[in-house]
């Protein structure tokens, strides 16, 4: 089923003449880059934050308002580990005046999933509890002193957000996805 519409999709976008996709999921980046390039896609692919790095390197995009917060960044699974993109967003966070980005322990390629992935997203079987994925991470963000969790995934926003309400940490730790920071900024 999968091969069937992604060849269905290729051949919507080939007759449209798309030369490049921007994904606002890690896990649509993933998907469009490395399985439909199997399947004779020939377009390019970027993940959003490698658009907002470019335009804010390009100086098209200028977040001169700044955003003074300190912030940490968590690195979705499909962007991160089977992507190997790790700089791109930090480039964006870097680049906005005000902003002191600082990493969890677990960063990177040793980041820690949200607890989203393998469809717990939508079934919930972990159940939120105490050391569920996204509670973990939760508590490893708000140990850094950040004010701010900046994602660069919805699944990880939906995830991240819901763990911060459970740890009861509201008032003390925001999840915001780097669009948003880059927004309030310019």
């Amino acid at each position: 089923m999968f091969e069937h519409l992604a060849q269905e999709n290729i051949k919507v976008l080939k007759d449209r003449q798309v030369k490049t996709i921007i994904t606002l999921s890690p896990h649509s980046y993933n998907v469009m880059k490395n399985e439909y390039r199997e399947l004779s896609a020939d377009f390019e692919v970027a993940h959003y934050t490698q658009l907002l790095r470019d335009v804010i390197k390009n100086k098209k995009l200028k977040p001169t308002k700044g955003f003074k917060a300190r912030v940490t960044y968590h690195d979705p699974c499909f962007l991160g580990r089977h992507n190997k993109e790790y700089d791109a967003p930090r480039e964006v966070l870097v680049s906005i005046p005000g902003m002191e980005l600082v990493e969890m322990e677990s960063a990177r390629e040793h980041s820690f999933c949200c607890g989203g992935g393998g469809g717990n997203f939508y079934t919930d079987m972990l159940g939120g509890a105490e050391n569920s994925p996204s509670r973990i991470r939760i508590r490893e963000a708000y140990a850094t002193g950040a004010d701010v969790l900046a994602v660069a995934c919805p699944t990880c926003m939906t995830m991240l957000d819901d763990a911060v309400k459970v740890e009861g940490l509201e008032d003390k730790l925001a999840v915001k996805d780097i669009a948003e920071i880059v927004k309030e900024a310019c």
